[in-house]
């Protein structure tokens, strides 16, 4: 269970909020209690009456406040619960290869996969992206994965029948990419990826446990072989609070600089 922030520490500080009647000083004000680890990751704020009471505020005021943390990050909603800081994101570097599982178990967090749904179906043309004809059938892997026990990102991933024939036979709570190098001898040498702003809605907000129009991240990772063949195609769609983009690379300096 999430700790609990005393309401007496709230009260000591609810004079320039009262003052001002500006939410941006009511989102000052937990913000830094964030950065100086008073609030510390996972504990729950005040209720929004309570908020209200204790600061003296309008109560659309004080939703103002914490929906402007809510976007940068700061906390978030549990449904029917109320709100809690957010945890640290995890570190994501897409010019590294390694799963999910592993970058998230490296960096002392704890993983974990559930598979929502396997289904083979018609490919369209969004079966292009792994070398289907739009005729033909595609594997579709809908997956929620966790990080903490907390539900951080749902994908779709679709693959050809026709390189991993069976593949549903093997649990897929954990790393396809394992499956698909150890059971049909298929090595990844190569990803693109594309990663762009959205917006988190319909089935996806549902699985994340989240208002429909959260942001979100969504990454979009294409994974070939040796041959150029793509592996596998997968859609993800990360809640934005709990990621963090982070590249290390080397730079060659150019001569006219």
């Amino acid at each position: 269970m999430a700790p609990q922030l005393d309401t007496t520490l709230w009260r000591q500080d609810s004079a320039t909020p009262t003052e001002t009647h500006h939410y941006i000083a009511l989102r000052d004000q937990i913000a830094r209690r964030i950065e100086t680890g008073e609030l510390v990751p996972g504990v729950k704020l005040p209720s929004e009456r309570q908020m209200q009471e204790a600061a003296g505020l309008a109560r659309g005021t004080i939703r103002e406040a914490l929906f402007q943390l809510e976007a940068e990050g700061l906390i978030y909603r549990r449904d029917r619960s109320g709100w809690y800081v957010c945890p640290e994101p995890v570190v994501y570097d897409p010019t590294r290869w390694a799963g999910f599982m592993t970058y998230v178990a490296e960096q002392a967090r704890r993983p974990e996969t559930r598979t929502l749904s396997t289904v083979e179906a018609p490919g369209g043309e969004a079966g292009r992206n792994v070398g289907v004809a739009p005729d033909g059938n595609v594997f579709l892997i809908t997956r929620r994965r966790l990080i903490d026990d907390r539900p951080v990102l749902v994908e779709r991933i679709m693959v050809n029948p026709a390189m991993a024939p069976g593949l549903f036979q093997h649990s897929l709570d954990g790393s396809l990419t394992q499956i698909l190098r150890v059971f049909y001898g298929i090595e990844v040498v190569r990803n693109r990826v594309d990663m762009r702003p959205c917006a988190l809605v319909g089935d996806k907000a549902v699985a994340l446990g989240v208002k429909p129009g959260t942001p979100g991240l969504k990454v979009l990772r294409s994974s070939f072989d040796g041959a150029g063949r793509v592996v596998e195609y997968d859609e993800e769609y990360w809640r934005h609070d709990a990621v963090r983009v982070q590249v290390d690379i080397g730079v060659v300096p150019r001569p006219d600089r």
